[in-house]
């Protein structure tokens, strides 16, 4: 991995130990001294699939903490801003995997960008880390079968996830369009039109999946890469607000104010503290 950027750093999947199969697979104690595990908060352009097995710590993901302990298992997305702490004594495996490594069948059945980060391990998501850390150590590794066992490992983890409460396809691409162009657009209809469906029916199918509707599930998305932005990069909150689409920086004081119930400058003041 190769890092870029200031006060968030962005990690990208580059040359490694396992850059020839795409993924990388490490221990706590191979992660400990890197970019990832320190006090900085990163940002990487990967999966990273861990396993914890033993000791305590937490994992620090867009702003909410999780413990850490045996027995725990973890899958922070592509663009998730996380901070590692306290894993001095965290033992387990760690998988990092660039997004296109994932099977086609395994895609669909990704937690959606609402499940949480942090969820109970069992017997088969133990068996799927250890079949597939036994094929990434054989020499020479087989790039076609550690793509089928991470294939594997993925619908695991998906399949230990709270489920959704209704049908996710519609929201799923919805998600995608917000994650690209949430700093260009707030307007229900623009995505809906993208979709090929009206405003009401976007908005069914995403309280369906999220219990929020599109326009929440939205505003919610903007404000957190508003938060994202004022914790950690040294800009105004003029220029965070014209990132975010943002003509008057009053206007995007007053939305954060509703979104979060504090001003751009209170919510910074509160993080460093």
């Amino acid at each position: 991995m190769v890092k870029n950027g200031q006060s968030i750093r962005t990690l990208r999947y580059a040359t490694g130990p396992g850059w020839a199969t795409g993924l990388e697979l490490l221990d706590f104690a191979q992660l400990r001294p890197m970019p990832v595990a320190g006090r900085e908060v990163v940002r990487g352009d990967f999966h990273v699939l861990a396993r914890c097995t033993g000791g305590t710590g937490s994992v620090v993901v867009d702003f909410a903490v999780h413990p850490l302990s045996a027995g725990t298992v973890v899958w922070i997305r592509p663009g998730w801003t996380h901070r590692w702490d306290d894993i001095a004594q965290v033992s387990g495996s760690v998988v990092l995997c660039r997004t296109e490594l994932m099977p086609t069948g395994a895609l669909g059945h990704l937690p959606s960008p609402a499940t949480p980060p942090v969820s109970a391990g069992n017997l088969l998501t133990d068996m799927a880390f250890d079949h597939l850390g036994g094929e990434y150590r054989a020499e020479p590794p087989d790039p076609v079968i550690l793509r089928q066992l991470l294939g594997v490992l993925a619908l695991r983890l998906a399949a230990g996830l709270p489920p959704p409460p209704g049908p996710t396809d519609l929201f799923d691409r919805f998600a995608r369009l917000v994650e690209r162009y949430h700093g260009e657009t707030r307007e229900v209809a623009w995505y809906a039109a993208q979709l090929g469906y009206s405003p009401r029916t976007l908005s069914r199918a995403v309280h369906a999946a999220t219990g929020a509707t599109a326009k929440q599930y939205l505003n919610a998305r903007v404000a957190l890469e508003a938060k994202r932005v004022l914790a950690h990069e040294s800009v105004t909150t003029a220029e965070c607000a014209r990132r975010l689409g943002f003509e008057d920086p009053a206007n995007f004081t007053k939305f954060f104010r509703a979104q979060t119930g504090a001003t751009p400058t209170g919510f910074r003041v509160g993080v460093a503290n």
